[in-house]
């Protein structure tokens, strides 16, 4: 492997024009095709296998053109202080308003308050629904505006209006400017590392190359493959993250060769034959990560694994071809300023060896002084950390989630203090009378039996379709639809069902968001345990190959397992029970949204490997170099702890842009992804892992013979291009020894 990239490299930086216009082709033909290519498909929420999914195709079977899965606005009328909505002129602007928004464009109905008895009790609230014919990406803008503006009449006589509903659901900010601050931060960290522009932006521009390649990628082959700007959400965010690490490690590497004194071509694929290396091992395991998101058996959770993972492997071939090549164009641009202008180096600090003294081997020559203290304090702390998780409550959050300055959750409140908590999260029974004798009675009897169980307040009359074999139920719950007990009551719905079914002779399924939220959190947590095994089962294997060691790969699943589950303990500790919610701008606390543990797992799991592969397969390649075990550490460290450092540091910033969002769901994916990297980078990697190395000395390395002799050898180290390509004995400038020192 290692002498195979090392040719690559080498072939890169010599031939790096044609590798350039290469990949300036590449992207101008995708970039090309993503201009032609006809617009993607929705993605969709389809959640093969759950019940509430099944009633949803059963709706749009048995009633066909009901626009079941179409936007809808619930308009919610207050009164002013003292008044009733049903007073006559307040009655009059309401009914006007809905006359004029059933007129608008893709309305397919406009649903009156007083003919629907959609009024509180005290008079205080009352409600109008608007359904539309198309789904709410597909509103157009004149549809939307004509609902805004007939809402804005009703405003102007006087009457408070919010709008709930995903018609006019704004759309949640990424971060705005707090995101652009965490790629500054990002870029700030690459200068002070490489104490070089050119070394800095290097990263960030075939990052971006990237990333540009693998998006319009996915949107040319949107429409063949049914994948979407949904799906390449997470594209865009690992494969800047990865193209960014990946980087990284081949500049410091370069960086480093040719403080050996190396010539810039030599030292270009040596680094690629090396850092490289590790480079497609990391890769690997980013990819088996995302791959796996197909065990989850959603359509669409899929696509965003897969799509993300090609993004991936786009990132590794930049880095392996593009990066070299773009060395060979300012093979002294990446240096420090203090080496490219000629100056003296700095007098450092040396060891008994005479090796350099930097702050990585200082920091390991403490923690194997004291590795005992170190990995009890990493494991206690974290473990204690992660207590919380063992509380964690899935779920949706919706409109009560939002910041009270939207519309929406203003909304969500006028209802739930004017009908009760339960009245955002009715629960919706699909009746199937198909073969029962009086469909009516049939319907009646599920009706009775649902209204009579504990938890319901109420059960509207049944809406027959056309046919009168199928009827729709709505039963409000007494309690929020993020409420323990609501699920308790979903549960007991279906429960009971077999009972209601022999009495009435017709079936049913429970459905409606709220059920919905309830089946989707149920699905991702009993897959949440298959997808871990999977993916670290997969990863140990892969390590395996990479260190020749039993021990390694299990020690970095082992520690990947505490630091995930730190970052899930603190999630739910913040965004579940309110601890320091404030401090991030969390208005309501709540379930912890359903996507974020197996999203957290894989994203995570691919960068803590990446770290993992880099900082090992240092240290290991020092130990394969002849030196002691615990030496081999000290020396690892010297050489990639700052640059492990800065790329922690990187993702960190990067991540925590995305709590500068004023969408709660947003904020918990960056929190978490920030808080988790910074577990696993800072306390895993820099102090659990040279701890346990230390504590096993060379018992770390071994490999049963029989398992040596059936498992591949795969130069990951680069020993065999080291030793066929030794580094001159005298550095070949006088800048060399600068190099060493700006690391």
């Amino acid at each position: 492997m290692a002498t195979f990239l090392y040719h690559v490299g080498r072939v890169a930086f010599r031939w790096r024009w044609l590798v350039t216009f290469l990949w300036v082709a590449v992207l101008g033909a995708v970039g090309f095709a993503a201009m032609r290519a006809p617009a993607a498909p929705d993605d969709g929420f389809a959640m093969p296998g759950i019940e509430s999914q099944k009633a949803f195709d059963l709706l749009d079977e048995r009633f066909p053109g009901t626009g079941a899965d179409g936007a809808s606005a619930r308009i919610v009328f207050i009164a002013p202080s003292g008044e009733k909505v049903t007073a006559a002129g307040n009655k009059a602007v309401i009914e006007d308003l809905v006359d004029e928004a059933a007129e608008g464009p893709q309305v397919a109905g406009a649903v009156d308050p007083f003919q629907a008895k959609a009024v509180s009790e005290d008079g205080s609230t009352a409600y109008a629904t608007v359904s539309f014919k198309a789904p709410a990406a597909d509103l157009t803008d004149a549809g939307k505006e004509h609902l805004e503006n007939a809402v804005e009449q009703a405003r102007d006589a006087g009457l408070t209006v919010e709008i709930g509903g995903d018609a006019l659901a704004t759309q949640p900010a990424a971060g705005g400017s707090a995101e652009m601050i965490g790629i500054a931060i990002a870029a700030v960290v690459l200068l002070i590392t490489f104490g070089s522009m050119a070394a800095a932006g290097l990263p960030l521009l075939t990052a971006v190359i990237g990333v540009a390649v693998s998006m319009t990628a996915i949107i040319a082959l949107g429409s063949t493959f049914g994948l979407s700007l949904t799906s390449g959400t997470l594209a865009s965010m690992l494969g800047l993250a990865c193209g960014i690490d990946y980087a990284l490690f081949v500049v410091s590497r370069y960086r480093e060769e040719r403080g050996k004194g190396r010539a810039p071509r030599e030292a270009a694929a040596m680094a690629v034959g090396t850092a490289g290396s590790a480079v497609v091992f990391a890769g690997l395991t980013v990819v088996i990560a995302l791959a796996g998101l197909s065990v989850v058996g959603i359509p669409m959770l899929t696509k965003m694994g897969l799509t993300a993972a090609g993004a991936v492997v786009v990132s590794v071939l930049i880095c392996l071809t593009l990066v070299p090549a773009l060395l060979g164009f300012w093979p002294d641009a990446v240096l420090a300023r203090r080496v490219r202008k000629g100056k003296k180096p700095r007098r450092a600090k040396t060891d008994s060896a005479g090796n350099t003294e930097n702050a990585g081997s200082r920091w390991a020559r403490l923690v194997i002084r004291h590795p005992l203290p170190v990995l009890l304090l990493g494991v206690v702390g974290l473990g204690a950390l992660a207590v919380p998780a063992a509380d964690l409550q899935l779920g949706m959050p919706g409109d009560e989630a939002k910041p009270t300055s939207t519309t929406e959750r203003r909304a969500y409140d006028a209802l739930a203090d004017g009908f009760g908590p339960g009245f955002n999260g009715p629960l919706t029974i699909v009746v199937d009378t198909k073969g029962t004798d009086d469909s009516k009675a049939a319907a009646a009897v599920i009706s009775k039996r649902i209204a009579d169980t504990p938890g319901v307040v109420s059960v509207s009359p049944a809406q027959f379709n056309k046919t009168q074999d199928a009827a729709i139920l709505s039963a409000t719950p007494s309690t929020s639809p993020t409420d323990s007990r609501t699920i308790d009551l979903v549960k007991t719905i279906r429960a009971e069902r077999s009972g209601i079914e022999r009495e009435s002779g017709a079936t049913y399924e429970v459905t409606g968001s709220t059920a919905m939220n309830i089946d989707v959190a149920k699905k991702f947590q009993d897959a949440l345990i298959p997808y871990l095994i999977v993916v670290v089962g997969l990863a140990i294997v892969l390590l395996l190959l990479v260190f020749r060691s039993l021990l390694v790969p299990l020690k970095a699943a082992l520690g990947y397992l505490l630091s995930v589950l730190a970052s899930l303990g603190v999630v739910v500790a913040v965004f579940q029970y309110g601890h320091g919610a404030a401090l991030l701008g969390v208005e309501q606390t709540g379930p912890i949204m359903s996507m974020m543990p197996i999203f957290l797992v894989g994203i995570v799991f691919g960068l803590a490997m990446d770290y993992e592969v880099f900082l090992v397969s240092r240290i290991r390649e020092a130990y394969v170099h002849g030196e002691q075990a615990r030496q081999a550490i000290v020396s690892g460290f010297r050489t990639s702890a700052r640059v492990v450092v800065a790329a922690g540091l990187i993702m960190v910033a990067v991540f925590s842009g995305f709590v500068g969002a004023d969408e709660s769901m947003i904020k918990m994916i960056g929190f978490g992804l920030a808080i988790a990297v910074l577990f696993d980078a800072f306390v895993v990697r820099m102090a659990i892992v040279p701890a346990v190395l230390a504590l096993l000395g060379d018992r770390a390395w071994r490999l049963p013979r029989r398992l040596d002799r059936i498992l591949p050898r795969i130069d990951v180290e680069g020993e065999a291009i080291t030793r066929k390509h030794p580094a001159p004995a005298t550095p070949a400038d006088q800048d060399a020894p600068e190099l060493v020192l700006s690391k």
